[in-house]
């Protein structure tokens, strides 16, 4: 990624650093050498343009993150860090829980199955358990 930046990309990194923290910056910096445009995409585009509207606060966009990703079934390792993200802006290990709980109605019980022991690993990363 070049030296100067836009605005968007400035934008973008603040919140994923707001949101994610270290967990965030270690994805990006993951992909920098295989991937760098997907790399600045990913910045640029989820939290420079989408997780920067004012309408949702965060805690509300990290819950419906959590569920879309738990839903997904397939995205284990984004679903972690999105559970680190719901953590760092407001929500309660229960609040994650009951929306992992809550997708087992439309995703299936397979689903959130894994969303539990994803957020088990989490909240025992974080000492929470």
């Amino acid at each position: 990624m070049s030296e100067i930046q836009s605005e968007r990309f400035q934008r973008g990194w603040e919140k994923l650093r707001e949101i994610d923290g270290e967990a965030g910056e270690k994805v990006i910096e993951s992909l920098r050498e295989i991937a760098p445009d997907l790399a600045r995409f990913t910045i640029e585009f989820p939290f420079g343009d989408i997780y920067s509207r004012p309408a949702l606060d965060l805690k509300s966009r990290e819950i419906a993150t959590v569920a879309a990703l738990t839903a997904m079934g397939n995205a284990a390792p984004q679903l972690k860090v999105h559970i680190h993200g719901a953590l760092n802006v407001g929500c309660s290990p229960e609040e994650v829980i009951e929306v992992i709980i809550q997708m087992a109605v439309y995703a299936g019980f397979p689903a959130a199955l894994n969303g539990a022991f994803a957020a088990q690993e989490v909240f025992s990363e974080r000492g929470l358990l």
